[in-house]
């Protein structure tokens, strides 16, 4: 492995453990993908496999005859600092032929433990006077045996369903029934790994991009530059002002309300945001209460406010540490326009023997910085 960082793989069913040294001499390579949770995290690992691998016996387990659950956890130290990188299930396996006298390759996928949620139909589940946030608690709760923490925030604008009126039940399957209550709520739903390995946050809130940001992307700044490339696109074409309607009781008269796309978690980072092109009434809202039509709402305003996207790439060990995604970061040496803070929306760690890049995606509601100066 590089000077600098160590790697840690871990194989098992249901309780990982550490693979022997000739797995890990195999592994030529890794793929990470960690998005901000609407797209399932996932991986990607490839081996060299002679005939007395011991990759043949995962193999044969993770072919799931008798055990239903193979975990795989990535664990990645950068000068000191230790990421746990992934926790997930193995989910393909693929073997191709090496080519010129080469050993086969074994290729094996997976997803985070997000796959295991989508496993059972738990449809019907009653959940009386219950408001979103304790029918999330409940559901996340039988995955604790997995190492799976609930981080779970009740909205401001919490509905407590009266059982006299209404008894929420569970419709599909518990992914998608968190997924859905998220997006009712304006919430977000994703799995964060760590901090330990064979643990995951799993976290239901409000998407949050507040807090200290990570050291800066510099881009031609002669010694201080550490991104490989950076390139930035403003689109205002699909930004859209959301407007809900609330029904008067008495007169039955609909009220159109405009739902702007920023809250306490979801502040500015651009100075200048652009003026909406559209404004979208939302159809349905109107049949429900004042507090679930003004979720929803807010669930559309923040699906098109940010108008400038980034990508890019980097060398962790130039950068020297590990880009997260989910988190701020600061720009620098990009231009008055785009200097600033970002939100990481995406991130994919790419390991092989040589080398640790990472690509990136960002975003943020509008040109200019918000801050006189970003931190490096």
């Amino acid at each position: 492995m590089l000077k600098g960082i160590n790697l840690t793989l871990m194989i098992g069913p249901a309780v990982p453990l550490p693979v022997p040294a000739a797995v890990l001499d195999a592994l030529t390579d890794i793929q990470v993908q960690v998005n901000s949770g609407e797209v399932t995290s996932g991986f990607e690992m490839k081996f060299t496999l002679s005939k007395n691998s011991p990759l043949h016996t995962l193999f044969l387990l993770s072919g799931q005859a008798a055990i239903p659950i193979m975990r795989a956890v990535i664990v990645v130290t950068v000068n000191g600092a230790t990421e746990v990188l992934m926790d997930g299930v193995i989910t393909h396996q693929n073997v191709s032929p090496g080519g010129a006298g080469n050993d086969p390759v074994l290729t094996v996928k997976g997803k985070d433990l997000t796959a295991v949620m989508n496993w059972i139909d738990f449809s019907g589940i009653p959940y009386p006077a219950m408001p979103n946030f304790a029918r999330v608690a409940l559901i996340l709760a039988k995955y604790a045996v997995l190492g799976i923490i609930p981080v779970v925030i009740p909205s401001v604008l919490t509905e407590v369903p009266i059982p006299v009126d209404r008894i929420p039940r569970h419709k599909g399957k518990d992914l998608a029934y968190v997924k859905q209550l998220a997006e009712e709520a304006g919430y977000v739903f994703y799995l964060d790994p760590g901090p330990a390995p064979g643990t995951s946050r799993a976290y239901w809130g409000p998407l949050i991009k507040v807090g200290a940001p990570q050291p800066a992307l510099n881009m031609d700044m002669d010694h201080y530059t550490n991104v490989e490339s950076l390139s930035f696109n403003f689109d205002n074409e699909g930004r859209t002002l959301p407007v809900v309607f609330i029904q008067n009781q008495l007169t039955k008269v609909p009220i159109p309300i405009p739902i702007p796309d920023v809250s306490l978690t979801n502040p500015p980072l651009g100075l200048v945001p652009p003026l909406p092109n559209d404004i979208e009434p939302l159809s349905g809202t109107a049949k429900l209460s004042p507090i679930r039509a003004a979720l929803f709402g807010l669930s559309n305003a923040a699906k098109s406010a940010d108008a400038v996207t980034a990508d890019g790439t980097l060398d962790v060990l130039r950068y020297g540490r590990v880009l997260k995604a989910r988190q701020l970061v600061g720009v620098r040496g990009a231009g008055v326009a785009f200097d600033g803070l970002y939100y990481v929306n995406s991130v994919t760690h790419q390991i092989k023997q040589s080398q640790y890049k990472q690509s990136f995606t960002l975003a943020r509601n509008g040109l200019l910085s918000t801050v006189p100066t970003v931190p490096a």
